[in-house]
């Protein structure tokens, strides 16, 4: 049985002054998950705010807690490695 889980992130930019800006800051979000197998990634909302963003990160595997240790090391990589502040998070397991 395939498992999918969906994580949504929404970001605030302290400072960001420019959409270009703002892409350069996340845009290694797209880089680094986007090429793992059995992950999908979109800047899914907020695409024409400066300060906020809102990333999506679709987990697909062979069970929930491949698809849980997936989800949670990428919101451990944003919460520690992303120039923004994670403020609201929402996992729905499919």
């Amino acid at each position: 049985m395939l498992h999918i889980a969906v994580l949504r992130l929404r970001l605030h930019l302290e400072g960001c002054a420019s959409l270009k800006e703002k892409r350069q800051r996340l845009g290694g979000l797209r880089d680094r998950f986007g090429r793992l197998p059995g992950i999908a990634v979109c800047e899914s909302g907020a695409q024409d705010s400066l300060n906020d963003a809102e990333w999506s990160f679709v987990a697909a595997g062979g069970s929930r807690q491949i698809t849980d240790r997936l989800l949670s090391g990428i919101e451990d990589f944003v919460a520690e490695t992303v120039d923004a502040r994670v403020t609201a998070r929402d996992l729905e397991q499919l």
